[in-house]
């Protein structure tokens, strides 16, 4: 790499680090591009010559974040070898990253529904989808030894993610009181259990027993690939929720954060150079 691309990348990691610590300390009414210049000490120019506006910072922001999220619970979920543990540690993985990296989880939910998401959302898509995609693939494996229900990709991200994301906005608002390691004491059993298949139960013809083992799925590969699919596909244009968004939770977020015993409050910002805020969700 020639010292001109080392500087370059310097400069963008500078501009991400900046960006999220200005987001952390002046919330979304400080998070403009005048601020994330002036802390960075990087010229207006240089910040459009990397990601072309503001949009586009906080657009690879989101995914660095993200991306950030995916590999701790890629790593712990594709580390176990049966379904249950894997599942388990996926969600403890989850629980744990928003604890230790909080102003990262913070801005992955407050991006919900902000206007730069629309505008890369093919980029962001892409990058999440990817990242999904070592996930997707160690459940199927596991899908075909009849260890976990087959269901599509986007249910099994509903059923995992869902309850996941909407006890850590919980935990991220002012609004609500939820205590994280409780949470990490339950979910974790319960969300396995959304996944375990069922099998017939032999004291009652044509019922089923929740949560056991079914046999293995004869069709193989094959089925796995039409049932699972990918993460982040579906109709062209559509607009998806961000990882760890939920689309049904419309309207304005909560700015109020609790930390230590203590709430920060923020603002809902205006302007063409702030990322907007919806509620939360799937981050």
């Amino acid at each position: 790499m020639s010292p001109k691309q080392q500087r370059g990348e310097a400069t963008v990691d500078l501009l991400l680090t900046t960006a999220l610590r200005v987001f952390a300390e002046s919330g979304q009414q400080g998070f403009t591009v005048n601020a994330v210049v002036s802390a960075s000490g990087v010229s207006l120019g240089s910040l459009y010559h990397h990601f072309g506006s503001f949009d586009g910072l906080a657009a690879a922001l989101y995914i660095r974040c993200m991306d950030m999220l995916c590999d701790d619970m890629v790593a712990a979920l594709t580390r176990c070898r049966t379904a249950r543990t894997g599942v388990r540690s996926w969600v403890a993985a989850y629980l744990t990253f928003t604890q230790e990296h909080r102003d990262v989880a913070l801005f992955l939910h407050a991006s919900a529904y902000s206007g730069y998401l629309v505008a890369h959302a093919e980029e962001i898509g892409a990058a999440k989808a990817e990242k999904f995609a070592a996930i997707m693939d160690w459940l199927g494996v596991r899908m075909e030894r009849g260890e976990i229900a087959l269901l599509p990709a986007p249910v099994i991200e509903v059923l995992v993610m869902g309850p996941l994301a909407e006890a850590a906005r919980r935990w991220l608002s002012s609004t609500y009181e939820i205590d994280l390691a409780e949470a990490a004491r339950y979910l974790p059993d319960h969300i396995w259990r959304s996944l375990r298949p069922n099998r017939p139960d032999p004291r009652c013809p044509g019922a089923l027993v929740p949560g056991a083992l079914v046999p293995p799925n004869p069709a193989g590969p094959e089925l796995r690939r039409a049932v699972v699919g990918r993460v982040g596909g579906g109709r062209r244009g559509r607009r998806q929720a961000p990882l760890g968004q939920d689309p049904d939770h419309g309207g304005r977020a909560e700015q109020g954060v609790r930390r230590g015993g203590q709430r920060q409050h923020s603002e809902e910002p205006a302007g063409d150079h702030r990322v907007g805020v919806g509620a939360h969700h799937h981050p």
